[in-house]
């Protein structure tokens, strides 16, 4: 028997892993939430699936996203990056990236992990909306606006709304499974 899945990810057997795998389940690990903030860095303009294809490409090229690396990545390392054919060649993106991880880790040494900092934004407790189509779904909320905000204070790039709202939903922060879905109610 075939499972019902949201609408936005029918048809494509990534797309579809990824959302029974992974998307909306609540992550705490800092390392999972450091690479997918920068997924959704690099995802602004872009649609979710043509950065999902070149997921292994960012994860070879960015060191497993290893964020204290990725902070001491000098113009060396940023131009080979502006050379590599397997991420999305951005010159902001991939500096912003640099600051991004630099700032992550502040954020570690203020609040113990990036975790304890972001969940705190929903007393470590998810958002269960109930989307009954995936169309249907904010692109940002108040809540969005407010993290996007704390971090651009802080100096982070390319954390405006749509992409904290992103975020947020891919990291179960937010559960924007539609209703009938199999995984709204296993998150």
């Amino acid at each position: 028997m075939d499972k019902h899945r949201c609408g936005w990810c029918l048809g494509d057997d990534l797309y579809e892993d990824y959302h029974d795998k992974e998307w909306g389940t609540p992550v705490k690990d800092d390392d999972t939430l450091f690479e997918f903030l920068i997924l959704e860095t690099f995802q602004a303009g872009l649609s979710w699936i043509t950065i999902l294809r070149k997921r292994e490409n960012f994860r070879k090229a960015f060191d497993q996203f290893d964020y204290k690396k990725i902070a001491q990545y000098d113009q060396s390392k940023k131009d080979s990056l502006l050379q590599d054919a397997g991420i999305i060649r951005n010159k902001l993106k991939v500096n912003a990236t640099v600051t991004n991880a630099q700032l992550f880790i502040k954020i570690q040494e203020e609040f113990g992990s990036f975790n304890t900092y972001i969940w705190s934004f929903v007393n470590n407790t998810p958002i269960k909306n109930k989307v009954t189509n995936y169309k249907d779904a904010p692109g940002n909320t108040p809540l969005s606006d407010a993290i996007s905000k704390d971090l651009k204070k802080r100096g982070f790039k390319f954390v405006g709304s749509t992409v904290v709202y992103a975020f947020m939903q891919a990291i179960g922060m937010i559960n924007d499974h539609e209703t009938k879905c199999f995984r709204y109610d296993e998150v």
